[in-house]
């Protein structure tokens, strides 16, 4: 490389502009590492667990009672939870908070849309 007093002036203005732009350019975004094993690299790897059956379940609320107060209940008794008319629903996956959501009517059947989803560190 040449001297910085050999640079001309006309030199200078190309390497000040380049670097100019250099730094306007955004950063190259960042890929996944493909040597790590465990992470999928495209949809098809993950064919191998779609036919895993899970447990979803919809806590609409809870509540504690002892066991004498659930031998009195009968049919139409209500039970009172700890949640709110309205309040957000938990979603669970094999016992496992994922999301929160609202309960809705599908045709004849309840049904729940999740407007929530919980990423918990493990």
């Amino acid at each position: 490389m040449a001297d910085e007093k050999d640079l001309e002036l006309s030199e200078l203005e190309v390497d000040e502009a380049a670097e100019g732009e250099a730094a306007a350019a955004p950063p190259p975004a960042m890929e996944a590492p493909r040597d790590i094993p465990d992470l999928p690299a495209s949809a098809q790897d993950l064919e191998a667990v779609y036919d895993i059956p899970v447990q979803v379940s919809a806590v609409l609320g809870k509540t504690h009672m002892q066991v004498s107060q659930l031998l009195k209940l009968g049919r139409g008794a209500v039970v009172e939870l700890d949640r709110k008319v309205g309040e957000a629903i938990d979603i669970y996956v094999n016992d496992r908070l994922v999301a929160r959501g609202e309960v809705v009517v599908v045709e004849d059947r309840l049904g729940v849309t999740m407007t929530e989803i919980i990423k918990t560190e493990r």
